[in-house]
């Protein structure tokens, strides 16, 4: 263990992500634009880049500033284009799968009814 009781070394994959977010109740996985990307619906809440290091995901736009601000060689702002989205990135490389795990969970309950996200508080 690294400083602060930190793992290091440690990163998560594609496999890993999707071995989560698959199982979630009214998410489909699509591929398009060489982004493998999650929906519930229309809306995209989770994809990661073409190169595998990043993933976007669901998240309120008036607290990502923060979020990136506490932890700046994890979290990223999207590209300006996408600033207008409740959206913010991450570096798979910084996670560990339980952290991992953490944010695909809380960007699908983002998106889908309470009723729904209320379904994995008793599995998850």
């Amino acid at each position: 263990m690294g400083a602060w009781g930190r793992v290091e070394n440690v990163s998560v994959t594609i496999d890993d992500v999707r071995e989560v977010a698959q199982g979630l109740p009214r998410s489909s996985e699509v591929l398009a634009s060489d982004r493998l990307r999650f929906r519930v619906g229309r809306v995209v809440w989770l994809a990661v880049s073409p190169d595998e290091t990043r993933m976007g995901f669901a998240f309120p736009r008036e607290e990502r500033e923060v979020l990136v601000a506490s932890e700046p060689g994890v979290f990223l702002l999207p590209r300006a284009s996408d600033l207008r989205f409740h959206w913010v990135e991450v570096r798979l490389g910084a996670l560990d799968p339980r952290r991992m795990r953490e944010i695909v969970l809380d960007a699908w309950r983002f998106v889908v009814p309470s009723a729904v996200a209320g379904v994995t508080e008793h599995t998850g």
